[in-house]
């Protein structure tokens, strides 16, 4: 699938962080949340400022090396927690980030801890941070949660391909127990279109490999449903049993998968 252009990814900063802003606006900052339960709405919505921050920071400083958080400005956020300026803190942040990735332009050198080492690679990963941390908030304040299908196919992509990169196994060599013969993944959106669209992971190499895959394709496992269902659970904010998905196959080796790939 092409990504979705620079542009666009420094405009859905904007949007993402202002539909998170929205159900911010009416939430208890207090509640857990449940999908991420170490943390509060409120520590939820610091996280997602702080993130948003030090990237822009990386961007604008044209970081060689990782950017300590107590060089990044305005980095933890307002010192009360009076949800106005929680909001308004969160909102600025955003408008930083993408004035910085706007100026800078896709192509830029910047540190990154992959081998992208360009700002576009932040302008992406800027947008699905806060895509899949706004599925956090909606579930915490129950509300509902509406992702554009193009938006939601580029984060299961960018999840993706980070999950297949070399770095990532080196760092979590507990990856290689997925690997083996026959130990396929297929992830079907069924809402795409008649046939849907299909991505095939491949566990049968020596690494974590993934492609598009055809509509007579099989897989060991397969997981089916609504795009932003798929997604979700893939991300592990819905369980597999989620009366909107299915999942078809060798069930055991769907649970391992979600049980050691986790990633946002």
């Amino acid at each position: 699938m092409t990504r979705l252009g620079h542009e666009r990814y420094c405009e859905e900063i904007l949007v993402q962080t202002g539909l998170f802003r929205e159900v911010l606006r009416g939430a208890d900052l207090t509640a857990k949340v449940p999908t991420c339960p170490e943390w509060t709405v409120g520590e939820l919505t610091r996280h997602v400022g702080e993130a948003l921050r030090w990237m822009g920071t990386t961007v604008r400083t044209r970081a060689r090396e990782a950017v300590p958080e107590e060089d990044v400005p305005g980095f933890g956020g307002p010192r009360c927690s009076d949800p106005a300026s929680l909001d308004a803190w969160l909102k600025e942040g955003a408008e930083l980030t993408a004035a910085a990735l706007r100026e800078a332009g896709p192509d830029t050198r910047v540190w990154t801890w992959t081998g992208d080492q360009k700002a576009g690679f932040w302008a992406r990963r800027a947008v699905h941070e806060t895509v899949i941390h706004r599925a956090d908030l909606a579930i915490a304040a129950r509300a509902p949660y509406v992702l554009a299908p193009e938006v939601a196919a580029d984060t299961l992509e960018e999840w993706l391909e980070i999950g297949s990169l070399p770095q990532t196994m080196e760092r979590r060599p507990e990856l290689a127990g997925l690997l083996g013969p026959g130990r396929t993944l297929c992830l079907h959106a069924t809402d795409t279109g008649p046939a849907g669209t299909r991505w095939l992971i491949d566990l049968t190499g020596d690494r974590i490999a993934w492609r598009r895959g055809g509509q007579d394709e099989r897989a060991a496992a397969t997981l089916s449903g609504p795009l932003t269902d798929v997604l979700l659970v893939f991300y592990r904010r819905l369980p597999a049993d989620t009366s909107t998905v299915t999942v078809q196959g060798d069930r055991g080796l769907f649970d391992e998968w979600l049980g050691l790939v986790s990633f946002g």
